[in-house]
């Protein structure tokens, strides 16, 4: 956590108010971009104050910042020079991984037929449906092939030759937010960021390392199959 923020006052959303509730999610993605900086910016000694943060975007938000918008382009190389250091021999590439990541999503969000919502989840119609689209409570059928933004594959139920079914609330948030989007029958291709997949975690036996950019292609094969 932070240190030294000031205190906030209590939010509650009013009933079917979905630009509230559109604009607290846009503020809980902005933190968890904070956070994660911040974590990365500690493993070197340098990690964020709480007055700094809040005083930065509540300065700009006012359109009072102290800085211009070349100072703050500055800055931000510097962060990011600090986030790409090369580290210690033996540790785990956490802070490369997290700049190739972005650097990945960048290339790839200025590509035609990207979109990139509000989460930061980019996808791309590969194939269009013609089915329901599912909610977070259904459970649904797919067949999926996973790979890092190297390309090497981590995972695929193609290879398996055996598709999943599982509950659309259980899995990564990237999952849960981009396979409401499809129709039965669509195939999607998404660009996951660290943050909506595995985090700071790793998975695959090794191969997805602390702060992967995860890539997936995705078919809706079926909603709510029978056991």
């Amino acid at each position: 956590m932070l240190t030294g923020l000031p205190e906030i006052m209590e939010y509650t959303p009013a009933e079917d108010d979905e630009v509230s509730e559109m604009l607290y999610t846009l503020g809980a993605y902005m933190a968890v971009q904070v956070l994660t900086v911040n974590d990365l910016l500690l493993e070197q000694e340098k990690g964020l104050t709480g007055p700094a943060v809040v005083a930065g975007f509540s300065d700009s938000v006012d359109g009072a910042s102290r800085l211009t918008d070349e100072e703050i382009d500055e800055q931000w190389e510097l962060i990011r020079d600090i986030l790409t250091q090369p580290r210690a021999e033996g540790e785990e590439p956490m802070v490369q991984n997290q700049a190739i990541g972005i650097q990945f999503q960048e290339q790839n969000a200025a590509r035609d037929g990207v979109v990139v919502t509000e989460s930061g989840l980019q996808y791309e119609v590969l194939r269009e449906g013609d089915g329901e689209r599912p909610t977070a409570e259904d459970r649904v059928e797919v067949h999926y092939e996973g790979t890092l933004v190297t390309g090497e594959v981590f995972d695929s139920s193609y290879e398996r030759e055996e598709s999943i079914t599982f509950p659309l609330n259980r899995v990564i948030a990237g999952w849960t937010e981009g396979l409401q989007l499809m129709q039965v029958g669509a195939k999607y291709r998404f660009v996951i960021p660290a943050e909506l997949a595995y985090g700071a975690s790793e998975r695959a036996e090794g191969l997805i390392q602390p702060y992967s950019t995860l890539i997936f292609e995705v078919e809706l094969l079926s909603i709510n199959p029978a056991e």
